[in-house]
């Protein structure tokens, strides 16, 4: 018999061994949990036992998954997206459910399965879909919305869903009661969690967090998260509904990004687990004697999902490239789908073969699905005849922008760090064009009379639209390694002399961006600890030349590029006479010093040579007072002077 430990090395070896042979092939790590989960399950390779232990254990991966959806559940997010949640996604969810329903009806499964199997049908892979569109940078487009609008329905359907379920199980005559009595168990749940959990909730987090405990604080997220499953459970609902609960809740309070970085490590364990337990109840000899109605269960859904959403896209202003992408993007099953089908199981609405020929289709699906999505342009381009005009449309908008323009700077990205850079290069008179894919930053930056152009610039012809053979520079100002990484490799195609700037969040992929062809990378944390350091350094009275002079020497180590073009004539080596260069100074006004209740043109601050820059009360900060001000008790004023002169000024503050 396999000892308990024996059977935690083999789940740690085989999840470890699975996420770095996915992460290799740019995959999803749940679909090698999946995999893993089938070959060391019971019915493969029977390593690991199936036990109601280990079933009960997976189900927190689902309760961490629906806290971290009821985390980001969002009301002003929903309002602004509610055309596509609440039409396009509802109605994609209402249809899926009613022709799974419809189809389980006629083949004589009767409606609780066909119940059951619509909704699973319905869900798609939030985890599969938004992971892979923010790689390919494509959250902010047209399709994209419409995705994320989709996704964020489904996960709302889930909770009705996992309500209704478990009553299916009674039998005919007590249905509508359980049913009645558990819509009304719900109602009552969430009615005093959201008017009075939310008061207590802010209340009791603030409390902890003034503690101070990063340990406490994980603890208590912890403790209110299954505390509240439990009682969901108590009440005849399911634990899942209890974390959702949870994690809306939590939202309210402030503590939400904290709280989505401290539960990130437990969720994605225990999610791992919930995908592996999936995979070991996945019986190969079922599905192997099923292997057609497998096949059959598979393409069929997919097919029908991927015409649904396209159609429903177009119905609600989608291009025809959007609508088939969109479509592509959303035609495969998802976790909460295998999440349904499990409840669906354990109250036993579903029998075991079934549940074995549904779990194989749908997982076949999930494993198709970044393939689809990978390759959704090649096949938009084929099927959508209008997809190749709206193309070229596109390419001829940014090269108007371009044609005109030589020796010019294109700017990839036209966020916030973006729009710096382009008013920035205005002022010194440097042409650019901007290429970004958030309509509205178009939109916006159009109206304004500024080149900024709809365009994706990971891809080779948007290069070429935009001017990159007659470029002086390229520079990458989003933060995504892998989306930096394709613009360098076609930059490098169409113009190897031209130097790209790389902005990142850090140094972790410095050196495989420097191999790739950027001239220069700059982190955001290396420069950002600079500017920290270098105020601390200042605001601690250290001279303003030797701070700048450190900041350069650690930018000199740091930058090739702009290695000995640091120094100026004001930056000559060290005089040695630290008594006559600038630095600031604080002097705080206390009971009895002369200036308080003075007006600050009466102390002629400026005969001592010094000059005050802030001044700091309990409710305010004055950069540069005006004269007619007057001081106050407890009144902080910071001066900038050399020594004599920061010394001269303080004897008059405070003796007079």
């Amino acid at each position: 018999m396999t000892s308990t430990l024996e059977l935690v090395l083999i789940f740690l070896a085989s999840a470890v061994l699975v996420v770095v042979v996915f992460r290799m092939l740019h995959l999803p790590p749940l679909l090698g949990y999946l995999l893993a989960g089938i070959v060391i399950g019971p019915h493969a390779l029977g390593w690991i036992p199936e036990s109601k232990e280990g079933r009960y254990l997976a189900e927190f991966g689902v309760v961490f998954l629906m806290f971290s959806i009821g985390l980001e559940f969002s009301l002003p997010k929903l309002f602004q997206m509610r055309r596509t949640v609440f039409g396009l996604g509802l109605s994609q969810v209402a249809l899926t459910l009613a022709a799974g329903l419809a189809a389980c009806v006629l083949a004589g499964l009767g409606w609780k399965p066909g119940l059951v199997l619509g909704g699973a049908l319905a869900m798609s892979s939030t985890a599969i879909v938004v992971r892979m569109y923010a790689e390919r940078l494509q959250l902010e487009t047209p399709h994209g919305r419409q995705v994320v609008g989709v996704l964020l329905f489904q996960d709302l359907a889930v909770v009705p869903l996992l309500i209704v379920i478990p009553t299916l199980a009674q039998g005919e005559g007590e249905l509508a009661a359980k049913l009645a009595i558990a819509l009304g168990k719900a109602a009552v749940v969430l009615i005093v969690l959201l008017f009075v959990g939310q008061k207590l909730m802010r209340g009791w987090f603030h409390i902890v967090a003034r503690r101070r405990s990063h340990e406490l604080f994980i603890l208590n997220v912890l403790l209110i998260t299954l505390g509240l499953a439990w009682l969901t459970e108590l009440a005849g609902l399911s634990l899942a509904l209890g974390a959702f609960l949870a994690g809306m809740l939590i939202a309210e309070t402030g503590y939400r990004h904290q709280v989505e970085e401290d539960i990130k490590p437990f969720r994605e364990v225990l999610l791992g687990l919930f995908f592996v337990s999936v995979g070991m109840q996945l019986d190969l000899r079922i599905v192997r004697d099923n292997l057609a109605l497998v096949a059959f269960l598979f393409a069929l859904p997919v097919l029908f999902k991927v015409v649904l959403v396209a159609g429903l896209s177009r119905l609600y202003g989608g291009t025809p490239g959007t609508a088939l992408r969109a479509g592509l993007a959303l035609g495969q099953a998802g976790e909460f789908g295998l999440v349904i089908i499990a409840l669906a199981a354990s109250v036993g609405v579903l029998e075991r073969e079934l549940v074995q020929i549904a779990s194989a289709a749908m997982l076949l699906s999930m494993l198709a699905a970044p393939f689809l999505i990978q390759y959704s342009d090649r096949l938009v381009l084929r099927l959508a005849t209008s997809e190749w005009m709206l193309r070229s449309l596109e390419l001829h908008q940014i090269a108007v922008k371009s044609l005109a323009t030589e020796h010019h700077v294109i700017i990839c990205g036209y966020g916030r760090t973006g729009q710096s850079l382009a008013h920035l290069f205005e002022r010194e008179g440097i042409r650019y064009v901007a290429l970004d894919l958030d309509p509205q930053h178009v939109r916006e930056g159009a109206n304004a009379g500024e080149p900024v152009v709809y365009g994706d610039s990971t891809r080779r012809e948007t290069l070429i639209a935009a001017g990159i053979a007659r470029a002086s520079a390229l520079v990458i100002s989003f933060a995504d390694t892998s989306a930096a990484l394709r613009v360098l490799h076609h930059a490098r195609e169409l113009n190897p002399g031209v130097p790209v700037v790389v902005r990142t969040r850090d140094d972790a992929d410095l050196d495989q961006l420097i191999a790739a062809g950027a001239a220069e990378v700059v982190p955001e944390t290396f420069e950002s600890s600079l500017m920290l350091a270098s105020h601390a350094l200042v605001l601690l009275g250290v001279p303003l030349r030797r701070v700048v002079r450190s900041v350069q020497e650690v930018r000199n180590q740091r930058y090739g590029l702009l290695r000995g073009f640091f120094h100026g004539e004001s930056d000559e080596a060290d005089s040695g006479d630290e008594a006559r260069e600038l630095r600031l100074h604080s002097v705080r006004l206390d009971a009895g010093s002369y200036a308080a209740g003075k007006v600050l043109r009466e102390l002629a601050l400026e005969a001592s040579g010094a000059r005050l820059t802030v001044l700091r009360r309990v409710d305010a900060r004055i950069s540069s007072p005006p004269s007619e001000t007057v001081l106050e008790e407890g009144d902080v004023l910071v001066l900038l002077g050399t020594g004599d002169q920061l010394e001269a000024a303080e004897i008059r503050l405070l003796r007079g």
